[in-house]
């Protein structure tokens, strides 16, 4: 058999299973995995384990032991499958994660509904990204229905908590040895940026809190306090006008889609302060804020000088007016990453 033969045979299969693909699909987003906090995480990958085990894979949960995030309440739980070739290598492995984020208001239909409507499936992670998932496992499916015979292995997972770090899932995969260059040849996570798209890096991530600590007063006498929301805002304002267009005015040379995305960027995630809570009104100048940022930053540009920078901002503004006392505090941090352009995988898939 050709491999043209044996493609066709496969997506012949795919097509075939075009109900059983969209039905597993809806089951899996009226699973609401919803990060924060870690809901039914356990419920969403035994599902996947039950799929993964009726095409012969050998299944294993495992568990985010000893991470904090793992604990009885909202139990850290991924899925791997593993399917043995003709050899074990070279083994491709192809992992997608099932948390998503809040489905948040406007709704038109039941965000865990997975309803099929006018050729689309709507639901909370239809599209980032169940629907990959679903359709790993569905092209393994394929082959095996087709008859080809893999010359090496397949490995397929399910992960928790991309939408916060992956400290507990893909991560602790890597950590734990189940993904590692011993072992695993190629990684394919098919996040659905469309068929003719194939994205062979990623930038790196800095998420990061500045903390303002002003001074309280009565909200009668502000002239005794320190807002610190308004230090924020002379902090966002100095991000706006002088960070922001610097960032723009740098660009990878990775090839990323949309051209947006070859630029570093930074975003507000986040601004409290002030009010304990909306129900609770405090008729007092604010002596504490923080803003929480997502600094993307390109290979071009290392960790350290993403801090530095930060830093810079920071402290020329405590110089500037010795009022101010910032903070700054590092939630995460990831590495940008990029497939080297001569892959055989990168070469297959175009």
């Amino acid at each position: 058999m050709t491999n043209s033969e044996a493609a066709d045979r496969v997506l012949t299969e795919v097509e075939a299973s075009r109900d059983e693909l969209l039905a597993f699909t809806a089951s899996l987003i009226r699973i609401p995995t919803v990060n924060p906090p870690g809901e039914c995480y356990r419920d969403c990958a035994e599902l996947i384990g039950e799929r993964l085990n009726g095409l012969g894979m050998d299944v294993e949960f495992v568990e985010a032991q000893n991470r904090p995030e793992h604990t009885t309440e909202y139990p850290r739980v991924n899925v791997i499958g593993r399917l043995e070739g003709m050899t074990s290598r070279p083994c491709i492995h192809l992992n997608g994660h099932f948390d998503v984020v809040p489905p948040g208001d406007g709704w038109k239909l039941d965000p865990f509904g997975g309803e099929v409507r006018d050729g689309r499936i709507y639901g909370r992670g239809a599209s980032d990204m169940k629907s990959g998932i679903a359709a790993a496992a569905f092209a393994v499916e394929a082959i095996r229905r087709s008859g080809v015979s893999l010359s090496g292995s397949v490995e397929l997972s399910g992960t928790v908590d991309e939408e916060s770090g992956g400290y507990a899932g893909v991560a602790h995969l890597c950590k734990a040895g189940y993904l590692a260059a011993e072992r695993t040849d190629y990684v394919v996570i098919p996040e659905p940026f469309g068929p003719d798209r194939i994205c062979v890096g990623h930038r790196g991530v800095y998420w990061f809190d500045v903390i303002a600590e002003g001074r309280v007063a009565h909200g009668s006498m502000p002239h005794l306090g320190r807002s610190a929301i308004s230090d924020i805002g002379v902090l966002l304002y100095e991000i706006r006008t002088k960070l922001e267009p610097e960032l723009a005015s740098r660009i990878s040379v990775m090839p990323v889609v949309p051209e947006e995305a070859r630029h570093p960027s930074i975003n507000v995630n986040a601004v409290w302060g002030g009010q304990v809570s909306e129900d609770q009104q405090s008729p007092c100048v604010a002596d504490h804020c923080v803003v929480t940022f997502d600094r993307r930053f390109i290979p071009e540009e290392s960790l350290d000088e993403v801090r530095r920078e930060v830093a810079q901002v920071v402290a020329a503004l405590e110089q500037e007016d010795e009022g101010c006392a910032f903070r700054i505090e590092e939630r995460m941090s990831v590495l940008p990453t990029q497939a080297p352009q001569d892959s055989p995988l990168i070469s297959a898939l175009s």
